[in-house]
């Protein structure tokens, strides 16, 4: 099995961001749903904002052991027996498995070969499955908090397109949080902080995001905080 140990601690501080996981599944749930791979759990926050009725089956896939044993307590109750936690990889999986949509949230930036991981991802999709990516956005936004949690890099819409298995066809395509890249370059340029305080993640959950909810109707294409790709295996 391909156990990991993470080494970010920013997972419980970001656990009650409500109003950006609520966010952003919003943009991602029409692009979810059948047999779903959450690939890097966590401590399956991410789990319980996107998992509804849609999904016939949903597999947590982290190689965290010590994440991984909390996923199941985050889910409702009424959800658990859709889902399927696996400490590992994706190479740790059934090689005959197949997917109709494989996330990978906030968690190919801390993946050294992504070309690869992808690749691999691809490969478990069925006709037409979604193989869906939220990454941070920009290097020049790269911070020692992105250095602390792991990162190797952050994205661009190109450069996010880019590690995309040839052939797969875009359907989204898009940046988000507006408002949060003008704070994320405040962080970069002037605090260089290592972690946010809860005070400073709970400002920006609460104040900010709705206002992204609004300016990213004009500014998706250009600038947010995250970059968000989904393609389909056609």
């Amino acid at each position: 099995m391909g156990h990991i140990s993470y080494p970010g601690d920013e997972l419980e501080l970001f656990a009650r961001a409500d109003r950006w996981k609520s966010y952003f599944a919003d943009l991602l749930r029409p692009h979810i749903g059948g047999d779903v791979l959450e690939v890097g759990a966590g401590i399956g926050e991410t789990t319980a904002h996107l998992l509804d009725d849609r999904a016939r089956r949903w597999t947590c896939l982290e190689p965290d052991p010590r994440l991984s044993s909390r996923i199941e307590e985050r889910v409702p109750a009424a959800m658990r027996p859709r889902v399927r936690v696996v400490t590992g990889t994706i190479q740790d999986l059934d090689p005959a498995e197949r997917f109709d949509a494989v996330l990978y949230i906030d968690v190919l930036e801390h993946i050294a070969d992504d070309v690869a991981e992808l690749r691999r991802a691809a490969q478990v999709l069925r006709h037409d499955g979604r193989l869906i990516v939220l990454a941070p956005a920009f290097d020049f936004l790269y911070s020692p908090f992105d250095e602390a949690i792991g990162h190797y890099r952050r994205y661009t819409r190109r450069t996010l397109a880019r590690v995309f298995p040839p052939g797969m066809r875009r359907r989204v395509l898009r940046y988000a949080d507006s408002v949060g890249f003008v704070l994320s370059l405040g962080n970069r340029l002037l605090l260089r902080r290592s972690m946010p305080t809860e005070k400073q993640v709970a400002f920006w959950d609460r104040r900010v995001i709705p206002i992204s909810r609004i300016t990213d109707r004009l500014l998706s294409p250009l600038v947010g905080r995250s970059v968000i790709a989904v393609f389909s295996r056609s």
